[in-house]
């Protein structure tokens, strides 16, 4: 099994950070950055082989590469979008899929986690795709929710649902068995084939709705953001300086 980072982002909503740096690379406790804590985790459950899809200001990463490998023990593989600033993050998963049959631990590169989401996903393997869900947190209408059949397993995700709805909230952490790669891939070209502003969930949701399962495991009670914009930063850079 690799690890897999979404890093192709913008960030627009972080500028001035992100004039010149994607959104993976702004700093968060002192130099480390959003990445940093992504390939620590990933190195820290034994992940050590790391594909890094990469866009917006491609180049920061590209410089900062060797650092990264020889700071964490990982050696790392760039997958790059060049449509990156045009079309959304589900083209980004797709653009990766030639290592998907490796099996991937996957995470979004606009969040901040401890290592405990990567470790309860190992712990829970079996199911063909695992996603990491906060059911702990009050939910509002920007968060990725989920509705789960009676089976436990995915039945819709989306920002468009009632919260109240929701069983939970996708944290941008999934976990891939070889099994699901070729299916799952056909259902990410499919949906940014339909519509390139489309989100990799909602791949998700085309595998599920062609009759596959998606599982998912609860990360607990514990404290992470996705980083959106300047209050998100302020509220990641206070929990980052935790783990």
């Amino acid at each position: 099994m690799i690890g897999m980072v979404l890093a192709a982002g913008a960030g627009r909503r972080l500028r001035p950070y992100t004039d010149t740096l994607p959104k993976a690379l702004v700093p968060v406790d002192g130099d480390t950055t959003i990445l940093d804590i992504a390939l620590g985790n990933l190195s820290a459950v034994g992940l050590t082989e790391i594909v890094i899809v990469v866009g917006y200001c491609a180049q920061a990463v590209e410089e900062r590469k060797a650092a990264l490998e020889e700071r964490y023990g990982v050696s790392i593989t760039l997958v790059h979008n060049d449509k990156a600033e045009e079309w959304n993050n589900a083209y980004s998963m797709w653009l990766a899929r030639e290592h998907f049959e490796k099996g991937v631990l996957m995470v979004n590169g606009d969040t901040v986690h401890p290592v405990s989401v990567e470790k309860t996903l190992l712990a829970n393997r079996g199911p063909d795709i695992l996603l990491a869900v906060d059911d702990v947190k009050k939910l509002a209408d920007e968060e990725m929710k989920v509705i789960l059949d009676d089976a436990g397993h995915l039945s819709r995700i989306t920002k468009l649902m009632d919260p109240a709805d929701a069983a939970g909230e996708y944290i941008g952490a999934t976990l891939i068995e070889p099994a699901a790669a070729e299916a799952l891939a056909d259902a990410l070209k499919a949906t940014w084939e339909a519509d390139p502003d489309q989100y990799y969930e909602d791949g998700y949701q085309v595998y599920v709705d062609r009759g596959a399962k998606i599982a998912v495991a609860p990360i607990g009670d514990v404290a992470w953001v996705e980083v959106d914009n300047h209050d998100d930063l302020a509220k990641a850079r206070t929990i980052a300086k935790t783990y």
